[in-house]
């Protein structure tokens, strides 16, 4: 595989740099994910998350986006006065790197945008970066800098965007996604929820449940040692978070309870999973994690980009599995999983690289 991005190498020097990176980063994100451990199940409605848990370790130590931002450290603006959709800005003065996750969303500027991929921003550096739009209603300046939404993008809007962007990097070697489909999946959410918002902004969602999602993060607390989460809805696996630092993972908890229970909360009619049935699940889905198709391509920043599509069968319900997992230094910084939606029968499985859609 030879699909260097355009933001920081030129083809040849991204494919020197996969041929010499591949081989000895093949199984970093299966060697993580098996060691993962499962705390008690936490069960709240028609959801369940299970925590995911690891001894302290990650030699890497690095900073969340809010945390920089808030000490002044970052800051992400549009490319230039006119503004560009697929692409910010950031410039980080700080001496450690800071981590921008597949799905977190800035607002402000000319639009509200989501990350397109996980980012490890150098030290000391001036990036750009691909974005999706998440406020298709608006394009004038609310404020110079984007700020901090609070929010990653709702699950089901982001498996989508990464099987696009997996498509894309396939296609031309560069992270963008569907933006027609990210913008009907807002549409969606606002349907289920019964809002309205002005220029179509997914954040006017999260703010509109706000009320509900605070109830949900009550009943999902961060245990110690959290690495990660691994998310049911109605019965199912919906996706699966893995953080490098359980002091970083602790600061993106609430985010990423959000991006799963907003799903929740607005499908109240599926019924909870079986106690009895989660940890059998949860092991079978992370089996069919480990067992989907690797490609690699450079990162952004530091690090190498894996991407991964399988299939899943679970209770006879078949699906396909994408994801994307970040890792710089023999460390798996950032990796989410996602199961799409079901299809009923294998046969229907095939991933149309030219669209990003499962057909």
């Amino acid at each position: 595989m030879s699909y260097p991005g355009p933001y920081n190498c030129s083809r040849d020097e991204g494919n020197a740099f996969i041929r010499k990176k591949g081989k000895q980063m093949e199984n970093v994100v299966k060697t993580r994910l098996q060691s993962v451990l499962f705390a008690d199940a936490q069960i709240y409605r028609n959801i369940v998350i299970l925590p995911l848990v690891a001894e302290a370790g990650g030699g890497l130590q690095y900073r969340t986006l809010g945390e920089s931002l808030a000490a002044g450290e970052v800051t992400i603006t549009e490319v230039s006065t006119a503004g560009s959709v697929p692409e910010l800005q950031v410039l980080n003065r700080g001496h450690r790197p800071v981590l921008l996750v597949d799905g977190e969303e800035v607002a402000g500027a000319k639009q509200n945008r989501v990350l397109n991929t996980s980012i490890l921003v150098k030290a000391n550096s001036e990036t750009r970066i691909p974005v999706s739009c998440t406020e298709q209603g608006r394009w004038c300046y609310l404020s110079t800098a984007f700020a901090e939404s609070g929010n990653v993008m709702a699950y089901r809007s982001r498996s989508k965007k990464t099987r696009s962007v997996h498509a894309s990097l396939e296609e031309s070697g560069a992270h963008h996604s569907d933006q027609g489909e990210v913008w009907q999946e807002i549409v969606k959410l606002h349907g289920k929820a019964g809002t309205h918002s002005p220029t179509s902004a997914m954040k006017d969602v999260f703010d509109a449940r706000g009320n509900d999602l605070r109830k949900f993060e009550e009943a999902f607390k961060p245990v110690p040692n959290q690495v990660g989460l691994l998310a049911f809805i109605g019965g199912s696996p919906a996706g699966l978070e893995l953080v490098s630092l359980a002091s970083v993972y602790a600061k993106l908890h609430p985010k990423l309870v959000r991006s799963y229970t907003l799903e929740g909360l607005l499908d109240a009619k599926s019924q909870p999973c079986d106690p009895g049935n989660i940890l059998p699940m949860a092991r079978k889905f992370l089996d069919e994690i480990i067992a989907a198709e690797e490609h690699q391509f450079p990162s952004i920043g530091h690090g190498i980009d894996h991407r991964y599509r399988g299939h899943s069968n679970l209770n006879n319900q078949f699906s396909t599995i994408c994801g994307t997992a970040l890792v710089h230094e023999n460390e798996v910084i950032h990796a989410a999983f996602f199961r799409l939606e079901k299809t009923g029968h294998p046969g229907r499985l095939e991933f149309d690289r030219s669209q990003g859609r499962a057909s």
